[in-house]
């Protein structure tokens, strides 16, 4: 079997090939990465001299690249995606050439390959915010910022690959996904970073946005089985099933890295901040995932991951510290 995964160098895409290296032994896996800010091939560094591992670097709106390195693979995962919601609010571009382009760029590759099975990652936000109602697969998608507003745009774009061409795309919609190798623009890794330098870590508005945490391990292990059971033309929601308020995760680092809550600074909130975007899990659990890592205890490893390699946190946020400060600063 051998894999192609798009994003593999990059955060959910690097644990993803681990994760299909460790569990088959009679796989290979092909990753296609452009090494944009967030892709770094030192994610990889654990499996580099595996046999059953090849990088190819290129850009997956680089259409003929695409067809190239598609041919002969038996499973796409596509998980490559600009991610970041504060910078597709100040350029919505790079998300769209990537999440949009670089999906038709693929669907029009497996058009022509025809690989067993098409896997597009989406994203909870696709649906937008709600206070109450879990969203479940059938729901209308109404998302409301850039980064969503592509990530819905790839989503329903695999979906009419499947019935207008038979492209067997399976679609999923994870909640918001942590663990070890995040780029540290993101939550947790940024305010790792922040609260071991003893800086001010800027909390959007209350931190009262609740966001459902899905570890890292546990999303691997959906996608996997997907890859098994999902049904073609179908999406599957990723429920973590730990939904709590950005301010307790913020209070976990702190007292995880001992810490005092006096470095947590409340700042301007980003426009149009999704407060809330609860998931119904029941069509995957029906097919008997369930998330196995604790939150607290997942929460807490996955902070002194970062603490405990500093080097790559650091070099990491190098690579986009112009942004994050401007963007911050923007915020006071």
């Amino acid at each position: 079997m051998l894999y192609l995964v798009t994003g593999g160098a990059g955060f959910i895409g690097s644990n993803m090939v681990r994760h299909l290296l460790a569990e088959q032994r009679d796989c290979s896996v092909r990753v296609l990465d452009k090494l944009t800010y967030a892709g770094n091939l030192e994610n990889l560094a654990e499996v580099a001299s595996d046999p059953r591992l090849e990088f190819i670097q290129a850009d997956i709106c680089d259409g003929p690249a695409v067809t190239e390195a598609m041919q002969g693979a038996d499973v796409v995962i596509h998980m490559a995606a600009e991610t970041h919601v504060d910078r597709s609010i100040v350029s919505a571009e790079a998300a769209l050439r990537t999440n949009v382009d670089g999906t038709f760029r693929l669907l029009e590759a497996a058009r022509e390959c025809h690989p067993r099975l098409f896997l597009h990652v989406a994203t909870d936000e696709v649906y937008g915010s709600s206070s109450e109602h879990r969203f479940s697969e059938t729901d209308a998608l109404n998302p409301r910022n850039p980064y969503s507003a592509t990530k819905a745009a790839g989503d329903r774009l695999a979906y009419a690959y499947f019935v207008t061409y038979g492209v067997p795309c399976v679609i999923t919609r994870p909640s918001n996904t942590y663990g070890p190798y995040q780029y540290p623009e993101k939550l947790i890794p940024f305010f790792v970073y922040k609260a071991l330098r003893d800086e001010p870590l800027p909390v959007y508005g209350s931190g009262q946005q609740m966001r459902d945490w899905l570890h890292v391990d546990d999303h691997c292990r959906a996608v996997a089985l997907l890859l098994e059971r999902g049904v073609p033309g179908e999406a599957y929601n990723i429920v973590g099933g730990n939904e709590h308020p950005n301010l307790d995760v913020v209070r976990l680092i702190l007292d995880e890295l001992g810490k005092p809550e006096s470095l947590i600074s409340y700042v301007q909130d980003r426009p149009g901040h999704d407060v809330r975007y609860p998931l119904n899990g029941d069509k995957l659990a029906g097919l008997g995932w369930a998330p196995q890592v604790d939150w607290e205890a997942g929460m807490r490893a996955t902070v002194r991951w970062f603490a405990e390699h500093r080097d790559w946190l650091e070099q990491s946020i190098a690579r986009g510290r112009d942004f994050m400060e401007a963007w911050y600063r923007d915020r006071k």
